[in-house]
């Protein structure tokens, strides 16, 4: 494994690409108490400033930690392709109708009843800290390295990992 912490703006391209194409998240609210509420999240986008969205219910548990507690956890996770981002953030909910219609896609509708939903809401997420491990080569090569390794003996380099600090 490569460490390779990322700054700045290469940070905030890290996690857009990243969150973006792995899409489902868990996140994580009410970080002061166990067990923590966790719940699935899809990804609506992640904008220039590196800000992370997603459409919620305004009635939501979530909802409802984030206005008591603004910080959040997500957890990303590929295992098929052995891509994983872990962001701390502090979230924010909004009801801008121009981001939220923005965000919107046919898809939500099932779980709103359109844009113009009165229960929707978008919540964006500045990552305050986070980390990475995302794999150099496609898994056909991280396979055949680690299949040398095992015969060798050797530490296969096969996965980019580090702080993205913003």
């Amino acid at each position: 494994m490569s460490n390779e912490n990322l700054y700045r703006d290469e940070a905030k391209l890290k996690i857009k690409a990243m969150a973006e194409e792995i899409d489902f998240t868990m996140m994580a609210t009410n970080l002061k108490a166990l067990p923590l509420h966790m719940i699935p999240m899809s990804t609506k986008k992640v904008d220039e400033n590196g800000v992370i969205w997603f459409l919620s219910n305004k009635n939501s548990t979530h909802n409802q930690n984030i206005i008591k507690d603004s910080n959040v956890h997500l957890v990303y996770a590929d295992k098929s392709d052995m891509q994983f981002l872990n962001v701390y953030g502090t979230a924010r909910i909004v009801t801008d109708k121009t981001i939220i219609d923005d965000l919107y896609s046919k898809t939500d509708s099932v779980w709103f009843e359109g844009k113009d939903d009165p229960n929707i809401t978008a919540i964006g997420i500045t990552p305050t800290e986070a980390y990475y491990w995302d794999p150099k080569h496609n898994k056909l090569v991280s396979l055949v390295k680690l299949g040398v390794s095992a015969v060798t003996g050797d530490k296969p380099d096969t996965m980019d990992y580090g702080k993205l600090k913003l």
